[in-house]
């Protein structure tokens, strides 16, 4: 019942009252009817919306990709031990070769192709950090490939705010995020 649900929704009570929600990198189409009634209503009663990331803004896109790119002139293949680097190699020959079987009719009636995709996710994954490739990797599935074309929640509300007219900005920059994920050793990754 929509009333028993967690809405992970935190009222600041002031006039107007402010609101926090937590959101997760999914489809929105796996949560969105199972988020809470008060939520949506939140969302609309606001008129001011701020996200983690701003991302639909150019800037941002280019600034995430950037980050995850390794110091000029390095590949992965220097980084990552022989044994991982040609696993990781031929998982993602694999991944290449399953993404036709995987993809809906509903992704190809819209005229996404296999390859395309693929070098969308996975393009120039040699020469990014191995913790982006490790995220990248983990979102290489036929659940996750099936979903693609679809914004995540984030992107959906930031999307929605935009279309609604709502004032928009961002908590977090880009390098909020970048740096500490970079800052990892290949230990802990």
């Amino acid at each position: 019942q929509q009333n028993e649900l967690n809405s992970f929704l935190w009222t600041i009570k002031r006039d107007p009252p402010s609101y926090f929600f937590g959101t997760i990198h999914v489809p929105y189409t796996r949560v969105w009817d199972f988020i809470p009634e008060n939520s949506k209503k939140a969302f609309q009663q606001s008129h001011i919306v701020y996200f983690e990331l701003d991302l639909t803004d150019p800037y941002t896109i280019s600034a995430l990709t950037s980050c995850q790119l390794l110091p000029q002139g390095e590949n992965l293949q220097d980084v990552l031990p022989h044994d991982i680097y040609r696993r990781l190699k031929r998982h993602l020959e694999y991944v290449k070769l399953m993404m036709p079987s995987w993809m809906t009719p509903d992704q190809r009636g819209k005229g996404l192709y296999a390859d395309y995709l693929f070098n969308a996710i996975a393009g120039n994954w040699e020469r990014k950090r191995p913790v982006w490739v490790m995220l990248m990797v983990n979102s290489l599935t036929e659940v996750d490939i099936k979903s693609r074309g679809v914004p995540v929640l984030d992107l959906f509300l930031a999307q929605e705010a935009e279309r609604l007219r709502k004032r928009t900005g961002a908590v977090e920059k880009v390098e909020e995020q970048c740096h500490p994920l970079n800052g990892l050793n290949l230990s802990q990754v």
